[in-house]
């Protein structure tokens, strides 16, 4: 279902840069076991009673681990049309509201291709930064501290969260607990 995890070395990375890598990795493994227990036809389905579906959430956090790594880190360059598409932003952005009809309507395959792209790059963008880059300034939403670092960390909670919302979705769709 996805591609192979990054394998660059975070032996290398300063301690706290390799935390906060881990952490991005492994709340993207938990969140791809649950997408890969769910059939993609059921990606755009909303459980009655429920605000959303997989498709917004796997989309939200496609854009929001840009938005928390990359554009925190060096901002948007023209690279970025092809890695994310502005429409995709726009569509999965912070208040947006997923409808089942919406007219901008990824494939989930497309929708996976665009949560590896962004997660590879943030991977290789991230993974040479040392102590000095993690103590940049960043406004909100971070945890622990407004740094890099402190988005870097909000990142990977901020993936939890949403990996909390898919596993109910997929209850709410009738699949057994796992």
């Amino acid at each position: 279902m996805h591609p192979a995890e990054h394998e660059t070395d975070s032996t290398q990375a300063a301690p706290r840069l390799r935390t906060a890598l881990e952490l991005i990795r492994f709340a993207r493994r938990y969140t791809l076991d649950l997408l890969g227990s769910i059939e993609t036809d059921d990606w755009y389905r909303v459980p009655e009673g429920c605000p959303t579906h997989v498709a917004w959430q796997v989309g939200h956090l496609a854009m929001a681990e840009y938005m928390l790594t990359l554009f925190r880190l060096r901002g948007r360059v023209d690279a970025d049309a092809e890695l994310i598409p502005r429409a995709f932003l726009k569509t999965f952005a912070k208040g947006t509201r997923p409808l089942a009809d919406a007219a901008f309507r990824p494939s989930p395959q497309q929708l996976l291709q665009v949560l590896h792209r962004v997660h590879e790059q943030a991977l290789t963008e991230l993974q040479p930064l040392c102590d000095e880059d993690l103590h940049s300034p960043v406004i909100e939403p971070y945890a622990v501290e407004p740094t890099v670092l402190g988005s870097l960390l909000f990142c990977s909670q901020h993936e939890m969260l949403h990996a909390g919302q898919i596993g109910l979705i997929r209850r709410l769709l009738g699949y057994a607990p796992r």
